[in-house]
């Protein structure tokens, strides 16, 4: 078993086992009081969750500056006067992720009673209540579960060691690249949550073996023991506090040169030109009378996705950043769509995948419709809505 969650409540004193017991079982989970009656087990998804109870601190709440939260989230570990351990075997079960979930779902019983803040020790990340919610009831995010480092490692154009926290709750090693400029970053970080995510589903690549993206770019996972030996001019003391094993993505030949490698990733951050932008805004504008009609219309069974993509406000870092956000309509509301988002925000999780949201008609510039998970062509959609205008 491995410690994985630290769940921080302001109370000194643990909820009495018996009222646990019914939330527990109510959520098809097998409850085990321990036998020194100081926690309890859980099991279920075949797999069992260790909790126990104390009132030390972790040590991790020493120093702040190593964990991402909010302010409000730190101050309250800081006060914090009672500590739920979660243990967990990680990478037990059909698949590496239902560890993981079983104990966020025991999280989520437990902040229902105790308010609190959970510390992720795998991650160095604290969530609040909301974030726990969100992470259980929406579709798998690796971002909740992940941070991203980049430590400047040596000097030059491209000086980054770029790696990962918070793989080893799924029994797997973090991932490391190095040698990457400051542009790189965006396309680095797609990459390794894209390659993290196969991992956590226990679907990564296998070790020392070449692979290809779906672009065609071919790269190797070596264990950090072995490709470290090929690193020039990266002092010894840039290791310190990150003595765990790694897996390096290096190139077939085993050398550490990724350019290659990142460049779809680098295509996907271009921004849209500005008249395109504005070309797909007023077609959408112009076609929503018949898009809105033919969604009223569509059958039950019927297999047609209708997506509409708007602006939605991130803020990376502080900062304020628009993305553009395809949702697919689920209702309309007068004036109003009512859909569930296709792909989480790139820059932060404050829109999730799965997340349902609201956008007005106005703010609406690019419309799809899909057919059995096939994304229609310009004239396929137009004809397709051409019944629905009006003679």
């Amino acid at each position: 078993m491995k410690e994985v969650y630290v769940l921080a409540i302001e109370s000194s004193s643990a909820i009495p086992l018996g009222e646990l017991r019914p939330l527990f079982e109510l959520d098809e989970m097998s409850f085990l009081p321990a036998e020194d009656g100081e926690g309890f087990a859980l099991e279920a998804e075949g797999v069992r969750v260790e909790v126990r109870f104390d009132n030390e601190g972790p040590a991790e709440a020493a120093d702040l500056n190593l964990l991402t939260g909010s302010e409000e989230s730190q101050q309250f570990l800081q006060r914090a006067s009672g500590f739920y351990r979660l243990s967990i075997v990680p990478g037990s079960g059909p698949q590496p992720t239902v560890p993981v979930s079983e104990a966020l779902r025991c999280v989520r019983k437990l902040m229902e009673h105790s308010q609190g803040v959970l510390l992720d020790r795998t991650a160095h990340k604290l969530h609040d209540v909301a974030d726990v919610v969100e992470i259980v009831e929406l579709d798998f995010d690796i971002r909740d579960h992940v941070n991203l480092h980049a430590v400047a490692a040596i000097e030059g154009d491209t000086p980054l060691w770029v790696h990962s926290h918070g793989m080893e709750k799924f029994g797997s090693r973090d991932l490391e690249i190095f040698h990457l400029g400051e542009d790189d970053l965006l396309a680095a970080e797609m990459f390794l949550h894209e390659l993290c995510t196969d991992m956590a589903f226990g679907q990564g690549p296998p070790s020392r073996q070449e692979v290809a993206t779906s672009e065609g770019q071919t790269f190797m996972l070596v264990p950090s023991e072995e490709a470290r030996i090929n690193l020039l001019g990266v002092p010894l003391e840039t290791f310190e506090g990150h003595e765990s094993l790694f897996l390096s993505i290096v190139s077939p030949l085993g050398r550490h040169n990724t350019a290659e490698l990142l460049r779809p990733y680098r295509e996907r951050f271009v921004p849209e030109p500005e008249e395109r932008t504005e070309a797909l805004r007023r077609e959408a504008q112009s076609q929503l009378p018949a898009f809105k009609a033919r969604f009223y219309r569509k059958g039950l069974m019927e297999p047609l996705t209708f997506l509409v993509r708007a602006l939605f406000e991130t803020h990376p870092e502080g900062q304020t950043v628009e993305e553009n956000l395809w949702l697919e309509v689920m209702a309309w509301e007068e004036g109003t769509v009512v859909g569930r988002l296709v792909d989480g925000a790139v820059h932060t999780t404050e829109w999730r995948k799965s997340a349902h949201v609201e956008v007005d008609e106005e703010h609406i510039n690019a419309l799809a419709i899909s057919r059995e998970g096939r994304t229609l062509d310009e004239e396929e959609m137009r004809a397709l809505l051409i019944a629905e205008r009006p003679m």
